[in-house]
């Protein structure tokens, strides 16, 4: 049985422990059902998320060309601070941007393998959780757009960390943190714009992955390097397929790459 398509961050169910399905266009797998089981990956061509042409990619699952020119590569995505939607000013698309910028939005911090601050779409919790593989998870501010969103977690980068280590995450090498405290800590912080959208009285979310076992010394798979693959699988994390000989697997940085996947006997 195999199955092919481009690949695409894998989706998530939020659940105990959290449900993955890696989804083509005609098919998807449940890959919770997959641990334990051989797979070989192949890597097949390229195919830009947004053209859908065989072109290499550059950046986040586009062309280069594409990266330049869609909305959905704009640079307020990674910097949400640089939003400016709600000044009715266009980056690439106006329509496109009021829509994602204009909707509320999270900071929160995020305990993968340090705690970190964060910012989504509130739509999207917990799933940027899932994906950074964090354990556990708390909300700070809930604004009404991406702009208070991103000038809340430039603010807030002076006092806690914004970036994950993939390692530890993978290892598991975690500390639990009182999350509550910490947010209570960084509250001073705040900008002044933002303080009446301050979060309290919640809790922390817990997050359980799909994983028999951690590996000690992770090492990345290019699967476009090595063409294919085959190992164990016995756990996902974050967006990371991890395998019985530590090898681990990236489906989020591999997006627009298109691949063949085989369960072996």
């Amino acid at each position: 049985m195999h199955y092919q398509g481009v690949l695409t961050k894998m989706e998530t169910e939020f659940g105990s422990p959290i449900q993955y399905f890696l989804v083509f266009e005609n098919d998807f797998l449940n890959m919770n059902q997959l641990l334990n089981k051989t797979l070989k990956m192949s890597f097949v061509k390229h195919q830009c998320l947004n053209c859908s042409l065989d072109k290499p990619i550059y950046r986040q699952g586009f062309c280069k060309s594409c990266f330049y020119e869609t909305p959905l590569a704009g640079d307020w995505i990674m910097r949400p601070e640089l939003s400016t939607a709600h000044l009715g000013k266009e980056d690439r698309d106006l329509e496109y941007e009021k829509k994602v910028q204009l909707q509320p939005h999270v900071v929160y911090l995020a305990n993968s393998s340090n705690v970190k601050v964060g910012v989504t779409r509130k739509n999207q919790v917990p799933t940027r959780w899932i994906d950074q593989g964090a354990h556990e998870a708390i909300e700070i501010v809930e604004v009404p757009n991406r702009y208070l969103a991103g000038i809340t977690e430039v603010a807030l980068k002076d006092h806690i960390a914004d970036k994950t280590n993939w390692r530890k995450m993978l290892k598991n090498d975690i500390e639990d943190k009182n999350l509550v405290e910490t947010r209570d800590h960084l509250k001073p912080y705040l900008p002044e714009e933002v303080l009446e959208y301050f979060i309290e009285n919640n809790s922390e979310t817990n997050l359980e992955f799909p994983v028999a076992k951690y590996p000690e010394k992770p090492k990345s798979l290019n699967i476009e390097k090595s063409q294919e693959y085959t190992g164990k699988l016995v756990g996902v994390k974050g967006q990371y397929l991890v395998f019985e000989d530590e090898t681990v697997f990236n489906v989020r940085a591999n997006e627009g790459k298109v691949v063949r996947i085989e369960m072996v006997v």
